[in-house]
């Protein structure tokens, strides 16, 4: 438990995971925009960007609120591969779930299919994983 001068966010969020978190979300858009355009072709992000980031944006917001909670973006997650590959993982699962949870809702279009919810756990963790590794034996 932190101090009372911390709050839930501030032991979470350090300013050291910054690089981390940028190329998170770089690879999950990039992992989803290859899906976008697998599905419908290239000429569908500039025919209907709304429509290409309205499929990110359930996912991203996912990770966006799972990564924060389990503390993805944490000091520690920031130090090595060793911390920071597995906090992704720990993110990315319940994190996806929101995201295929908010496309089956009626706030986004999409609908659910069993073989879509494992493609995108399984491409979101290659992402993730791999995004992290490479941060680590490049720039860490």
């Amino acid at each position: 438990m932190g101090t009372s001068n911390s709050s839930f966010l501030d032991e979470r969020l350090d300013a050291g995971a910054a690089p981390l978190a940028v190329g998170d979300f770089l690879a999950l858009a990039g992992v989803l925009t290859f899906g976008v355009v697998n599905h419908n072709g290239v000429d569908y992000l500039s025919a209907e960007p709304v429509g290409w980031i309205l499929t990110l944006v359930p996912f991203l917001l996912g990770w966006a609120v799972f990564g924060t909670l389990i503390g993805a973006y944490s000091a520690g997650a920031a130090e090595t591969a060793k911390s920071a590959i597995p906090l992704a993982i720990r993110g990315w699962i319940p994190g996806s779930v929101l995201g295929l949870g908010l496309r089956a809702s009626p706030l986004f279009e999409g609908g659910f299919a069993v073989v879509f919810a494992v493609v995108i756990v399984v491409t979101g963790l290659v992402a993730l994983v791999g995004w992290r590794w490479l941060y680590f034996k490049l720039f860490a």
